[in-house]
């Protein structure tokens, strides 16, 4: 069965499940609770439901059970099952103690990344360990035949991708639909990739999670029904440093997925300028509120970002065949 089927499927499943669980999260009440400190604008958005990733998550790993079955590569499939279910636990946690404890801390920083650490360690036991997968233990350099070799460190690079990715699109999910767009158009380029370097089991993991990524972006954009949470944010980053992994196409992630990582940067530049000098670089970060206090309406930063996603992604795209 061809994997765009699969993603129709998966498309069509989750634009029905949407709106099941919109007013099953009203009538728990797991509405979003806006951080004080962030743009006034956001306050209009708090109790939009959120743990909203349940719905595409929910899609994708039923569909891809499924999927197995029809592959003969299924070691991909069940590995990427593992660190979808693994990565959206800690983000459903998280957003369990924050929405229904009403905790807004949810997991301290440390619980979150020694979690995060635990999955990506994991993955790599379980990835060598049952034979599901070779991993190479280098990392490719684009337009060379050379590779640097990590040897056991490799396992390290791993927890520093997955772990920095998981919170890099964590980071990013500050606007209506940003992450789930930005999401689409990363995963969209590794589809590519898998079918340049006949990756079936890739092919079928990312043509559903694509397709489920779509029928939510339906009541996430401008203005959004609901929120995909810890929940949906942590999972994607997760699984977007696993497939570059997978593929052993590490570095074309850079570009691929340019605007996590600026999003990122921009947070961390922030921190480091205040504490060395007490001044700020950015108006506030993530860098999309940056531009949010400079004016510019929110589906035009989404736009913005989108469009520099698809540029970004091409280039990795690029990259990565030749």
């Amino acid at each position: 069965m061809n994997a765009l089927i699969f993603g129709l499927a998966s498309f069509i499943l989750t634009a029905i499940l949407v709106p099941l669980f919109i007013p099953l999260l009203k009538r728990m009440k797991f509405g979003q609770s806006i951080r004080e400190e962030g743009p006034k604008s956001h306050q209009q958005k708090s109790g939009t439901p959120t743990m909203g990733g349940l719905t595409f998550l929910i899609s994708t790993i039923l569909l891809s059970i499924i999927a197995t079955f029809f592959v003969d590569d299924k070691g991909p499939i069940i590995l990427l099952i593992l660190v979808t279910l693994g990565f959206g636990l800690i983000g459903f946690v998280d957003d369990y103690i924050i929405v229904v404890k009403k905790n807004n801390q949810g997991l301290t920083s440390k619980q979150k990344f020694l979690f995060q650490i635990l999955i990506a360690v994991l993955f790599y036991v379980v990835s060598n360990g049952l034979g599901l997968l070779s991993l190479s233990n280098e990392i490719n350099l684009p337009f060379t035949d050379i590779g640097i070799p990590l040897s056991i460190f490799y396992v390290v690079f791993i927890i520093f991708w997955q772990v920095g990715f998981s919170n890099a699109v964590n980071l990013t999910d500050g606007l209506d639909g940003l992450a789930t767009g930005l999401s689409i158009i990363a995963f969209s380029c590794y589809f590519y990739l898998a079918h340049h370097t006949m990756s079936q089991g890739m092919m079928y993991y990312l043509a559903i999670l694509i397709g489920s990524l779509c029928g939510f972006l339906i009541y996430n954009k401008y203005k959004a029904k609901l929120f995909m949470g810890d929940t949906g944010s942590l999972a994607l980053g997760g699984v977007i440093a696993t497939v570059s992994i997978m593929l052993n196409q590490e570095l074309t992630l850079i570009f691929i997925g340019l605007m996590f990582v600026l999003e990122t940067l921009s947070v961390m530049l922030q921190v480091a300028s205040f504490k060395l000098t007490g001044k700020r670089i950015f108006r506030m970060s993530p860098l999309h509120h940056h531009y949010e206090l400079g004016g510019w309406s929110e589906w035009k930063i989404v736009i913005v970002f989108w469009t520099v996603g698809i540029i970004s992604g091409l280039i990795g795209i690029y990259l990565g065949v030749n």
